[in-house]
């Protein structure tokens, strides 16, 4: 029994003698397979399905509940007067609502103007499928004294088609440019290794355009409002291919 428990002790440390007797050898890394890599990007353009109109219904008071309250009817003659145009009450959303303490005014004279303390910001949403009436229908909204026009925007209801359509588009463009590169360098791909996904957004309106319209439009019976023949998307795509060596 105590020989046998000898060997057990003694056995790490043959194991040990041996390992330092012959040092381990390191293994040669596989050369590294040369790629090439190259970022595409596509676009796709979808004629739009919808427009959406936003509007402000402003109300102000000494009170948060008068502001409100104030708010509430007003927004009632607002809802009506658009579903007088044709608008269906369930395309009517708010965008939000919000109650804040008035800023201070000055006067000519520097002094503080007295104003109500409160007021009540309705943001309401309108949305028509009447591209071609969009701008009839801006104007009357305008021509409204209970509300303010902010902007005009229009949108896709399949908005996963026109992100799809781009991306599959960014693709052909990044082969493209592999193949020109290949040639170039006198090489042939292999086989893809990578795929990096971009962004695939649509092209918005400038931001400036409501802004634009209500200075121009203030009170007009109609808006020159000129619906874009398609909604833009664009995606990017950074693909990797081995080289495969001469074509």
């Amino acid at each position: 029994m105590k020989e046998g428990r000898f060997v057990m002790r003694s056995a790490p440390a043959a194991l040990l003698a041996a390992s330092l007797a012959f040092p381990a050898f390191a293994q040669t890394p596989a050369p590294r397979q040369p790629t090439i890599g190259v970022m595409g990007t596509g676009e796709a353009e979808l004629k739009p399905d919808f427009a959406r109109i936003h509007v402000t219904v402003e109300t102000r008071a000494d009170t948060v509940a008068q502001a409100s309250a104030a708010n509430s009817t007003a927004t009632e003659r607002v809802l009506a007067r658009i579903q007088s145009l044709g608008v269906k009450r369930e395309d009517i959303r708010t965008a939000n609502f919000q109650v804040f303490r008035t800023p201070p005014q000055a006067g000519p004279d520097g002094k503080e103007i007295k104003a109500p303390r409160f007021s009540a910001h309705h943001q309401l949403r309108i949305t028509t499928r009447d591209l071609d009436g969009v701008g009839r229908l801006a104007g009357e909204i305008l021509s409204s004294g209970d509300m303010t026009f902010q902007a005009v925007s229009f949108g896709l209801d399949r908005q996963e088609e026109g992100g799809a359509r781009a991306r599959e588009a960014a693709v052909q463009d990044a082969k493209r440019q592999a193949e020109v590169y290949a040639r170039a360098a006198g090489v042939s791909l292999g086989r893809l290794v990578e795929i990096r996904d971009g962004s695939a957004q649509p092209f918005e309106p400038q931001p400036e355009m409501g802004a634009r319209m209500r200075m121009a439009a203030s009170g007009a019976e109609a808006v020159p409002i000129v619906p874009p023949a398609t909604i833009r998307y664009t995606a990017n795509v950074q693909l990797v291919w081995e080289i495969a060596g001469q074509p």
